[in-house]
């Protein structure tokens, strides 16, 4: 099978030939392996042969695209505020997630100006168009399984409000939120719309949405199927009503909502935190073939750099995954960092291809 044939498959809980595989990484993980012999123009994507391509086409829902304010500087850090007026602290020589530093939009009124630059007829400028087209092409030429991707509400509202207000109001303001949602929802909706009748359909959507944190959910799961759930599944609709296939990104201790992820239609679900407790084993033992599976080989095994143990953490998961019938994509349970080396993830993957030779899946 080609890899847009395997995956295909995979997510639509139809035979495929072997497990897929596919991986992101943090910004400083391929500059590093380079040091340790990784081809200096080598592609991660091509080097490692991934069934998965991103090719682009999120619309960009930043309201004030054009504004950007430099609030300090210093030799390790900058505070700038975003287009969302967003006060944010970014650290220049590592990856990471932003200090939060302070938010412009904190109720109906502060939000209206923000919310007015969101409605309205779609706007061509805030989709890559040519863009798109162009990495589309040349994935579809490989053979490979074409995403798009975007963030949606909960990471919008993270941007937008920060973590502590956005969870107050998930309590104290849930009408203004449904306001903001609503929002969101249609201008992302619009602006799929308008991409595919100048691009077309790709094979599938990738949507990123952090629910959770080390611990579990950021809130609970009646408040997420209150807020956030209806407009997951309306969203999700919207794509499979146009052909697409629809994986979500979730990080953090999502065990917990994974129910509610495959009720609002999802067709598959990544990373899976190991170190948040999430167990993908756990999970396809609970729900079958009713929702595939992408990632959950922990970083925290890999990065030891010990052959026996990330030969246990592999092979363990990968065994056992195949044994229930699971569809399943090879992946980290997040992203792989710096202090895994390339000989170390290379021979993880090694792992992976030497299992699929001698584990057909029946396609």
């Amino acid at each position: 099978m080609t890899s847009r044939e395997r995956l295909r498959a995979i997510f639509a809980h139809e035979p495929y030939d072997h497990f897929g595989i596919f991986e992101h990484f943090w910004g400083e993980t391929i500059p590093e392996w380079r040091k340790q012999g990784f081809p200096e123009d080598g592609d991660p994507a091509r080097f490692f042969d991934y069934d998965l391509r991103g090719v682009g086409g999120g619309p960009n829902a930043t309201p004030f695209r054009d504004f950007s304010e430099l609030i300090q500087e210093t030799d390790e850090w900058k505070i700038t505020r975003s287009g969302w007026g967003a006060a944010l602290k970014h650290w220049k020589h590592h990856s990471g997630t932003p200090e939060h530093i302070d938010f412009v939009i904190k109720d109906a009124a502060t939000w209206k100006p923000y919310r007015d630059q969101l409605v309205g007829p779609a706007d061509p400028t805030r989709v890559d168009i040519e863009g798109t087209r162009k990495n589309w092409k040349e994935g579809a030429a490989e053979n490979k399984y074409c995403t798009f991707s975007c963030l949606f509400i909960v990471e919008t509202l993270r941007h937008a409000l920060g973590d502590v207000h956005m969870l107050e109001s998930f309590i104290l303001d849930k009408p203004w939120l449904h306001d903001v949602n609503r929002v969101i929802t249609d201008f992302y909706i619009r602006h799929f719309d308008l991409l595919f009748k100048e691009v077309g359909v790709p094979d599938g959507i990738f949507i990123y949405e952090d629910l959770g944190f080390t611990n579990g959910l950021f809130a609970s799961p009646k408040t997420l199927e209150e807020l956030i759930f209806p407009y997951y599944r309306e969203f999700v609709d919207f794509f499979k009503g146009k052909g697409a296939q629809v994986l979500l990104h979730s990080c953090g201790g999502v065990t917990e909502a994974v129910s509610m992820i495959l009720e609002a239609g999802f067709d598959c679900l990544q990373p899976m935190e190991a170190k948040a407790g999430v167990d993908v084993v756990a999970l396809a033992r609970k729900f079958g073939n009713r929702i595939a599976f992408m990632g959950n080989i922990d970083v925290t095994k890999l990065n030891t750099n010990d052959r026996a143990i990330v030969k246990g953490e592999v092979l363990g998961k990968l065994n056992a995954l195949y044994d229930l019938g699971a569809g399943y994509v090879f992946h980290s349970d997040h992203s792989i960092p710096p202090d895994v080396t390339f000989d170390t993830y290379r021979y993880a993957v090694d792992l992976y291809r030497d299992f699929c030779a001698t584990h057909p899946c029946g396609a």
